[in-house]
């Protein structure tokens, strides 16, 4: 899954996410997050996982996971699994260290007894700083765009 030369960058950073209508805040968080070591990994949400959580993507996984692998702060970019606990894609991958956004409805002492109850050492940390701007969420930018018609 992960390509073996990127392990060989030093410490792995995993973040999860929809990055549904990527941003600046996007951009930000996963800057702030690559800081955390020297290899960053981004899980991006399937489609179904987005609708359960949120609400359907407007751009397809396929497209999500092009754009951020793009991004210059992020090494990997990988679709998450469809219908598993966020856990086991933890375990195929082998991060030292999993980033949690400041918007993010993750409890970071839940979990880290998540990842100990399944046998897995990585530290988890959260961004708290957010990077504000009229247009900071994907929820903002589909209200801007409903406007203009």
């Amino acid at each position: 899954m992960i390509p073996k030369d990127l392990r060989k960058k030093g410490k792995m950073v995993l973040v999860g996410g929809v990055f549904d209508i990527v941003h600046p805040g996007h951009v930000f968080f996963l800057q702030k997050a690559r800081e955390f070591g020297d290899c960053l990994c981004v899980v991006v949400a399937r489609d179904s996982t987005a609708l359960a959580l949120k609400r359907a993507p407007v751009v397809p996984e396929d497209q999500r996971v092009k754009v951020v692998g793009a991004l210059s702060s992020v090494d990997f970019a990988v679709l998450g699994y469809e219908g598993k606990d966020f856990v086991e894609i933890v375990k195929d991958i082998g991060p030292d260290v999993i980033v949690v956004g400041p918007n993010q409805m993750h409890d970071v002492k839940d979990l880290r007894g998540k990842l100990k109850k399944a046998g897995l050492s990585a530290a988890v940390k959260r961004v708290d700083e957010v990077e504000l701007g009229a247009l900071y969420s994907s929820k903002r930018i589909v209200e801007k765009i409903k406007e203009s018609f």
